[in-house]
Order: C-alpha cells, then sequence, then structure tokens
C-alpha cells in the first residue's frame, strides 16, 4: 500500500512481493491477464533507470536533444529511461518533483491506462534502436532547463533588506 510519499500514482503492482512473481514468460502473462486485465509495470534498477520530472523540464528536454526513450503520463509527468546505476546529481536530487526510479521501483508501460488516461510513448524504443542513453548526458539536458531563463524578472534588495523587480 502507497503512503502520501508515494512517487508513483495510481500504478502499484498487483500482487505483494512483485519482484520475485515478475516474469517476461507470455505463458505467465497469459496466465495473469485470463484473470484480469492489469497495467504493465516495468521494473527499474537492473536493465535501466527512469529519471521522471514534470512537464516545465521534460517537454523542453525532450525536444533539446536525442536522449533516449522516453514515456508520459496523462498527468504531464515525463520518463526518462537511461542506463543503470548512477544516483541524481545534487541539482536534481534537491527538488521534490524529481524521481529517479532504481532498484526496487518501477514505472507503467505505454500504453498502460490510468484513471487521467494513457501512457505513451514521447520517443519510443524502437526509435532509438532500444539503445539506452547516458544518465549524466540526460542529467545535463534536464539540468539547463532549471536555469532562470533571460524573460524571468530578476530581483534586487533594496537598503531595508526587501526584494524588489529590477
Amino acid at each position: 500500500m502507497c503512503g502520501p510519499l508515494c512517487p508513483t500514482v495510481a500504478c502499484h503492482p498487483a500482487v505483494d512481493e512483485w519482484e520475485y512473481a515478475a516474469s517476461s514468460d507470455s505463458s505467465d502473462v497469459d496466465g495473469w491477464w485470463a484473470n484480469a486485465s492489469f497495467s504493465v509495470l516495468l521494473e527499474t534498477g537492473h536493465s535501466f533507470d527512469v529519471i521522471e520530472v514534470p512537464a516545465c523540464i521534460g517537454a523542453p528536454s525532450a525536444r533539446a536533444a536525442a536522449l533516449g526513450p522516453v514515456a508520459v503520463a496523462p498527468t504531464g509527468r515525463w520518463m526518462f529511461l537511461v542506463e543503470p546505476g548512477d544516483a541524481l546529481r545534487p541539482e536534481l536530487a534537491a527538488r521534490l518533483d524529481i524521481v529517479l526510479h532504481g532498484p526496487g521501483s518501477w514505472i507503467p508501460a505505454p500504453p498502460t491506462r490510468t484513471p487521467e488516461g494513457r501512457i505513451r510513448w514521447e520517443v519510443p524504443p524502437a526509435v532509438t534502436a532500444w539503445q539506452l542513453p547516458d544518465p549524466y548526458a540526460v542529467q545535463q539536458v534536464l539540468i539547463s532547463q532549471l536555469r532562470p531563463s533571460s524573460h524571468a524578472p530578476s530581483f534586487a534588495t533594496t537598503p531595508a533588506g526587501l526584494r524588489r523587480a529590477a
């Protein structure tokens, strides 16, 4: 059961100890789907990790460079699939709206249906020949979207210590 700080909304494994029950064997999956059509969840932390970000960071990042497979949730969360094993850079780790899915986590696979709509591929894995990008390179692009734009108001400090737009 998830709690208030759960980073994955609406998509949860249907069985306890899912790490041990998971399978890519088609007969296992066919048997499970015969009873009920579950969403497909992809386990992270072994073959790939996922950096999940809000749309304000994900959309421009996906347009900025060829970053490998990218899935998008109907809630606006962008999921960048990367090679496993790299921690988040401090600039990303400090943000509560950025999640690294590694060992013990999962993401919903497109076209999984959620209450808000379907998960979709923005960049399908086949487009990148199923190659995963270096996590450092992806993180550098994501970090570049965190920098304030030149159109954002700048602030100066007045003698009384109050902030005012410059």
